[in-house]
């Protein structure tokens, strides 16, 4: 939320949001959002989650939300609508990555910022060395990106680089496990043991684990998240390297 600068009376784009993590975050900090998947069970999950948080107090009576279905490559929504746009492993899932940013580029505005975060290269290589299942299942993912196969792509479609991390450090140990044991192994003992240390962290944020998190993160990160703006405001610079 931060290096994405969003914050109250932001108009937010959460494409391919899943569960809608991100949603929630984006809301609780004041922004209009648009949440929107392409699995119908997920956005009635989100819709009930946002309902139950407006009945809660949890989110500010300025703050606009819609949850909505739809296609990545077909975006129902006019150019430039919205300041921020963000796709949180999205794109590796994607045959036609290119149709789809161009899309998000599409429905920025000109100097709106742009998060993606795709699966890191070496991480993601040795999960699908020992998991073939990993990545051939239906909706998995199709292809493994490196930094500047990714930073290229989303500059061809008038998008210029501000930033890089990585993130989700401990996740990595978490996917190598579920490789070894078997994909669809939710109940073998270790895959569960982890799946709730996973669940603590991000619900609690303990300073364990976060601190664990910071120190790992540049090592085992599982996700790279870069941060991009559409070109066209009034004083953008040229394009420079993301750090």
């Amino acid at each position: 939320m931060r290096r994405a600068r969003i914050g109250p009376g932001v108009r937010v784009l959460d494409l391919g949001c899943g569960a809608g993590r991100h949603a929630y975050a984006a809301l609780r900090s004041g922004a209009d959002v648009v949440a929107l998947d392409a699995d119908a069970a997920e956005c009635r999950t989100v819709a009930g989650t946002l309902g139950a948080m407006r009945s809660a107090g949890e989110i500010g009576t300025c703050a606009r939300s819609a949850v909505m279905r739809g296609d990545a490559l077909r975006l129902p929504f006019a150019d430039e609508t919205f300041d921020r746009v963000v796709a949180a492993e999205v794109l590796e899932h994607l045959r036609d990555d290119r149709g789809a940013m161009a899309e998000l580029a599409r429905v920025l505005r000109p100097g709106g910022i742009l998060a993606v975060s795709v699966p890191r290269y070496w991480p993601e290589v040795v999960n699908w060395a020992l998991s073939s299942e990993y990545h051939s299942v239906p909706g998995g993912h199709v292809r493994i990106y490196r930094r500047s196969q990714l930073r290229r792509r989303l500059c061809s479609v008038g998008l210029r680089p501000v930033g890089s991390h990585h993130a989700h450090a401990l996740h990595s140990p978490y996917w190598w496990l579920r490789c070894l044991v078997g994909v669809g192994r939710d109940d073998h003992p270790l895959v569960a043991v982890y799946h709730r240390l996973l669940v603590w962290d991000i619900v609690k944020g303990p300073r364990s684990t976060r601190a664990a998190e910071r120190l790992l993160r540049p090592v085992l990160g599982k996700s790279r998240v870069v941060y991009f703006r559409r070109a066209g405001a009034p004083g953008d610079a040229p394009a420079r390297t993301a750090t």
